[in-house]
């Protein structure tokens, strides 16, 4: 099962800081462009005066020559501050996704919103209802620093690295589209993002939630040649720092191909030795998708397969210790249409092969009732503990859905999702019985700048 590290996020609230700080940058540079108009303006007066014959007048009253020369002044003073203070090449930006879940075998219904996840990783839960803010600065040589702070509801809260989703750097290296990268880095598997800016749906898919790494920590290259585009690192899998006698690295990649203005695909994998809660021990785990989108008109279409496999991590090896493999494939596709330019309705729909050997996903090797994963319970023992099937449960979803821009910085979303199995794996908490499916209702406001 994967589960959360907790950590002290009340730190939540220094998102004021930074937000205040961004307003009074913000301020600043909107000054300067002011005066930096205002030149221009001035400067064009001057020369048009300039080209008039000999004898016209100069174009300009002493009282004009006097501000032209205070607000030169005051811009090249400025600009000189905007350097020394750091400003220049910075750009801030973030959100805010107040979230509303029902979960019909919950029975829970309600908001969520920068919530502690110390239990475990759901797909009712994920990471919705976060806040968030990015620092990206860029120095004259082309190197970038990228910090994204995400309380509790980011990968840091996931893999311990606290409230930051994202610490990155990027060098340039032969030239700018040949650059050095380190740090820690988001996964970038699949068609779908973490962030709500960019996920039109309130959850996730499934292959999002149960078959993806969180992040990766170590050293690559992000290689850019013409249509085609190149991310490799060499590091630690969904950890900050590696444990005794652990040595093995693991390498993840992505290959992204935009063919035209309008279509494209990608492809990504990661190969390595990963946490296994089954033998709690490292294992070799391998994983591969393949992904591609076209996006023209009203329409959008995108779509995903995945494969993958955790050695010794199945189900049936953590409840009977056989050392058997988890092994799983999937798809996902997604529709969108624009019925306004505003309003865009969705549909999405995702299916998971999960049957062998009890079933397990990646870092899930254990019967999970809430996700619905792994095999049914057939029967009770003496002592009233349940007694498993030996095959996993084939997942399927279907959500549908709206996303509705409210103004250029505001999106409203809704969505009603079924959830399925083959099996009876999902625990109705009212009934205290087992189900083959679940209801939700979600919905969330997106608030970005």
């Amino acid at each position: 099962m994967r589960t959360w590290q907790p950590t002290t996020l009340a730190l939540a609230l220094c998102l004021a800081f930074p937000a205040a700080q961004a307003q009074s940058m913000a301020d600043v540079l909107k000054e300067l462009q002011t005066l930096k108009e205002r030149v221009t303006e001035l400067e064009g007066k001057l020369k048009a005066a300039e080209s008039k014959p000999a004898g016209a007048q100069w174009g300009m009253t002493p009282e004009q020559a006097q501000e032209f020369a205070r607000v030169q002044v005051k811009t090249e003073a400025m600009e000189d501050n905007v350097e020394m203070w750091g400003i220049k090449g910075l750009t801030i930006s973030g959100y805010a996704e107040p979230a509303f879940i029902w979960n019909k075998r919950q029975n829970r219904s309600g908001f969520q919103f920068l919530n502690d996840q110390a239990d475990g990783y759901f797909y009712d839960t994920s990471f919705i209802g976060a806040a968030s803010i990015d620092f990206t600065k860029e120095t004259d040589s082309g190197t970038r620093f990228k910090l994204t702070l995400t309380p509790q509801r980011g990968v840091g809260a996931a893999i311990g690295g606290g409230i930051v989703q994202e610490a990155t750097v990027s060098i340039p290296l032969s030239d700018l589209q040949t650059r050095l990268i380190a740090g820690q880095v988001p996964d970038w598997s699949g068609y779908e993002y973490q962030q709500p800016t960019l996920n039109p749906f309130t959850t996730h898919n499934l292959l999002y939630d149960f078959t993806l790494p969180f992040a990766y920590t170590g050293v690559g290259l992000d290689i850019t040649r013409g249509k085609w585009w190149y991310r490799a690192i060499v590091g630690n899998l969904n950890s900050t720092i590696r444990s005794a006698d652990e040595t093995s690295p693991m390498l993840a990649y992505r290959v992204d191909y935009s063919r035209g203005e309008f279509q494209g695909f990608g492809f990504a994998g990661m190969h390595g030795k990963v946490f296994n809660f089954a033998t709690e021990t490292n294992t070799t785990a391998h994983l591969f998708e393949i992904d591609a989108y076209f996006i023209r008109g009203d329409w959008t279409v995108q779509g995903q397969f995945s494969y993958g496999q955790h050695d010794k991590a199945s189900i049936n090896s953590a409840l009977l210790g056989d050392d058997s493999d988890a092994r799983w494939y999937g798809v996902s596709a997604l529709a969108g249409h624009f019925v306004t330019p505003r309003l865009q309705l969705l549909a999405r729909a995702d299916y998971l092969s999960n049957k062998k050997n009890g079933g397990g996903y990646f870092q899930f090797s254990e019967p999970d009732d809430r996700n619905g994963i792994g095999p049914e319970i057939v029967g009770f023992d003496i002592d009233d503990a349940p007694i498993y099937g030996t095959q996993g449960s084939n997942r399927y979803a279907l959500t549908l859905g709206m996303k509705y821009a409210l103004n250029q910085n505001t999106t409203l979303k809704a969505e009603y999702r079924f959830d399925g199995a083959n099996r009876k794996v999902f625990y109705d908490v009212d009934s205290d019985t087992y189900k083959k499916n679940n209801h939700l209702l979600g919905g969330s406001i997106v608030v970005f700048f």
